[in-house]
This record gives C-alpha cells, structure tokens and sequence, in this order.
C-alpha cells in the first residue's frame, strides 16, 4: 500500500464514524423539531399554561383523557398555533430541501429555491389572482390564491426547461440564464399589476414579502401533498444526485441519464418551492443558508444531507415566524420573509466572499 492512501479497514472505520455521528445529530434534530413544535404553540397573545397546551394538542387529535377540553382553547392552541406551526414547518423544509438540490444539479453554492425563477412564477401568479379579486375566493374549501400561485409557479417552470434546452439537452448554465430571464420578465408583469390597479397594491406588496398571518389548516393541506411528492421524487434520486456533482462526463460514464435525472430533480425541487410559496408568499435566504449549514456539518452526501437540511430548515422557519409575530410590543406581525432577510443576508455576504475568494476574483 501505497503512502498516504488509506487502507479499506481505515476508510470502513470512517464510513462508520460518520454513520454514527449523522444517527445522533439525526436524533437530536428530530427532538429538536418536536420540541420546538411543542413549544412553539406556547407563544401568542393569551396565555395558556403548558400543561393545558399539551392537553389541548392531545385532544386535537383525538386523545383528551376523559375530559373535556375548553373549546376556546382548542381553537387557539390547535386551530390557530398548531396548524401555523405546522404550516411553518412543511415551508421550511420544503425550501431547505429544493435549496439543497438545486445546488445539487447546477453546482453553485449560491443557488437556492429561487435561481431559476420558480418563486417568481408563484409570486405573479398570486399577484393576478389579487389584481382579478379572487383572492378571498375559494372551491371546495380551498383558496384560489395558493392555487393560482402554484399555476404559476409551474408555468415559470415550464418555460424555464423550454428556453434551457440546446439542442434537445438541458444543460445548467443555461437554466440559470433562462431562470434569470423568466424572472425578470415576470417581475416586470407584477409591475404593471400593481401599477393598473393601486389598491391592490398593498395585497401584492404583503404576500410577496411572505407570512404565515391568518394561515391555517386549510393552507397546510393544500401545500402537504404537493411537498409529499416533491419529497418523494428527490429521495428516489439522492444517489444520482451524488453522481452529477462529480460532473457530467463521470455521471455519463456510470450510465445516469442526464437528462431523465435532472428533469426528475428538478420537478422535485421546483414542487417543493411552489408548493412553500403558494402558501406563505417568497421566504428567501432558507434555501440557501440551511444547506450550508449542514454541509459544513456532515458533509456533501445527499441523503444526509437532504435529511438534515429539511429538518433544520422546519426548526428554523418555525423560529422566525415566532419570532415575526412576537417581536413588536403591540401585537403586529412582521413579514416573516423580513425576518429570514435581516439573518440571512449578513450571512450570504459572508458565503459570497468566501465564493469569491475560492475563485480566485
């Protein structure tokens, strides 16, 4: 054996050292999630005792131990806090996960849920429906706004993968550049709906900035199925996802399927952004600070690294939604996308810099 090269036994001993670290930082994370969901539901404006709040979630589900449970507590405690922290949650994940992928399959560390447009398409989509007045309307008890943001969340997919293709092969740099040209051209429509009809102005304005604000379990059930699928697709892929970061000739020489794959994956991760931003508006910085985190953690696999960043990303929307809706002494929200904006950006600063620096500019 040569000097330097480590032998099979020692390279064993370290898959199973990092094995073994990722199962615990695994299940401290997850009690983390449960904890903080928990704990969560404890903040608001009328004070419930923790005892009462556990025993009210119980109850929501179907579990009250004999006793009845004070129904002005239930709505607040499960209705309201618990559908908001579980809403929260599946938006956070959602964008920590597609932040994850994205910078995946176009091999940029400053990628995240929104390079390629997506968010945008969502935001016009919802912004139309708000110019239109459908935006308190609804159909079998679902709101038109989260479906009409996920119309255009997908539309703005759409024509992203139709101006990528050169000759017939979707290739990265070129999904970056179309992504750059959907969004800025949509940007452009959100404009001109704002400026035709002023007072919807303000509707425009607050759903971009992103919030959770009178969002319930209606919200949560329309983005759950959405974010389900989005997931599904993306763990089936996790391994070639690993393939294509080492490049497209070595991906093309183990037989993955370029194109198959990185259409697969990116209709995962696209699902997941629009299905978080149909129901909370544009929440940047999640998708590309979490990923971040944990790569630095436990490194670029992307099984663990999707899995950690999804659960990181829950615990870390959660937060800044308590945050936005807690921090002003008189009981006003902030836009939860604000928030996420004032901690993420000294810290894409930071990540830019170091970009730059690795690059040599």
């Amino acid at each position: 054996m040569k000097p330097g090269i480590p032998s099979r036994e020692q390279v064993m001993r370290g898959e199973r050292r990092a094995s073994l670290r990722f199962g615990l930082i695994l299940a401290v994370m997850t009690a983390v999630v449960i904890i903080s969901a928990f704990a969560a539901c404890l903040f608001g404006r009328m004070e419930i005792p923790p005892a009462e709040v556990g025993r009210t979630l119980l109850a929501g589900f179907g579990w009250d131990g004999g006793q009845p449970v004070d129904e002005t507590r239930r709505l607040v405690v499960f209705d309201i806090r618990f559908s908001r922290v579980l809403l929260s949650m599946i938006v956070g994940l959602s964008l920590a996960v597609a932040g994850a992928v994205f910078q995946g399959i176009l091999r940029n560390p400053l990628a995240d849920p929104f390079t390629i447009g997506v968010s945008t398409g969502a935001a016009f989509g919802a912004s139309l429906a708000i110019f239109l007045g459908l935006g308190a309307q609804s159909v079998l008890g679902f709101g038109l706004l989260p479906a009409a943001a996920l119309a255009g969340a997908m539309a703005a997919l759409f024509f992203v993968i139709a101006l990528g293709r050169i000759e017939g092969h979707l290739r990265r740099d070129t999904m970056i550049l179309a992504g750059i040209v959907v969004a800025t051209f949509l940007s452009a429509l959100i404009s001109l709906l704002k400026s035709l009809d002023e007072e919807s102005v303000a509707s425009i304005v607050f759903w971009v900035m992103g919030s959770f604000q009178g969002r319930g379990w209606t919200h949560t059930l329309f983005a759950l199925p959405y974010a389900a699928a989005g997931l599904v697709l993306i763990g089936l892929h996790a391994r070639e996802l690993d393939i294509l970061a080492m490049g497209d000739l070595q991906a093309v020489q183990v037989g993955v399927d370029l194109e198959r794959v990185r259409l697969i994956l990116l209709l995962g991760a696209s699902l997941l952004t629009a299905a978080a931003v149909s129901v909370s508006g544009v929440i940047g910085f999640v998708g590309l600070i979490v990923p971040h985190l944990v790569r630095m953690t436990v490194g670029a696999e992307h099984h663990r690294l999707l899995a950690l960043s999804g659960l990181l990303g829950a615990v870390t929307l959660l937060w800044s939604d308590v945050l936005a809706r807690t921090l002003l002494p008189g009981g006003e929200e902030l836009p939860v996308g604000v928030v996420t904006a004032l901690m993420g950006g000294p810290f894409f600063c930071v990540l830019l810099k170091r970009h730059k620096r690795r690059i040599g500019l």
